[in-house]
């Protein structure tokens, strides 16, 4: 198991990619303490993972709010004995357009969930991570932060997630001394919750079946398939593990291959 023995904080935890990180933390043999904004998800989320309920915590968290990131944190020190990782899942991403349509005060909420919240919420958990003589902190980004897709238009989230990922280069030098490492998982279109939705709601609008929509996809990946959630939960884990104790500073793309850097 990956993951014997550490303690995993998972960020953002819902129905989709939250919930997947939750529980392969708990399947590599981790403790999963789990936070977002509404409870009934979190305590979904936990009975599922882990129906003994001794693996696993949560707590409602706003990460905008920096006393409840603490609270967070401390309730992994408290249940579990400290914070062996984090993976950063929570992100605000239901804003959609370009520059000239922009609402520069959601481009600000953008910002503070996704940029400054995730960075809150790793500086909650810094003094565990030092006292346990290290760890992991996983961001996830997105492909569109360096490749914009055609389909929809998000500029404000593919920009907070760019400025994250610039963050996370000045996290890893400032934080590898303590044995800290900072990644960032990129996934492409990922079949989950919300690109299910997409494709529902395309396939309705534009009067065509959804394996028609989901084929206008796949046919750009060089695997025949899209990456889904679970996938990008598994390389989380992987980062959160000591099998990738020498990697630091790196953006690793799960995408089925659709952009190659």
């Amino acid at each position: 198991m990956l993951l014997q023995g550490k303690t995993v904080i998972v960020s953002g935890v819902g129905a989709g990619l939250g919930h997947q990180v939750a529980a392969a933390c708990v399947r590599d043999g981790a403790n999963a303490v789990l936070g977002a904004r509404t409870e009934a998800n979190l305590a979904k989320s936990a009975a599922e993972a882990d129906p003994s309920g001794r693996r696993t915590a949560w707590r409602a968290t706003d990460i905008g709010d920096e006393r409840q990131c603490e609270a967070l944190a401390a309730l992994a020190a408290e249940r579990f004995g400290g914070v062996d990782a984090v993976v950063h899942v929570a992100a605000l991403d239901a804003y959609f357009g370009g520059l000239e349509d922009a609402d520069f005060a959601t481009w600000a909420k953008v910002l503070d969930v996704n940029l400054l919240g995730t960075l809150r919420m790793t500086r909650a958990c810094l003094p565990s991570m030092k006292e346990r003589g290290g760890g992991s902190v996983i961001l996830i980004g997105t492909q569109s932060s360096v490749a914009a897709p055609s389909q929809v238009r998000q500029a404000a989230y593919a920009a907070s997630k760019g400025a994250l990922v610039s963050a996370m280069y000045s996290l890893a030098r400032e934080l590898g001394p303590h044995r800290i490492r900072v990644n960032t998982v990129q996934p492409g279109w990922m079949w989950g919750p919300p690109v299910q939705a997409y494709v529902r709601f395309t396939a309705e609008t534009s009067g065509v079946p959804e394996n028609e929509v989901l084929a206008g996809l796949t046919e750009r990946m060089a695997l025949p398939e899209l990456a889904t959630d679970t996938d990008v939960a598994e390389a989380a884990v992987f980062l959160a593990s000591d099998r990738a104790r020498s990697i630091t500073g790196q953006s690793l793309l799960v995408n089925a291959g659709e952009l190659m850097r």
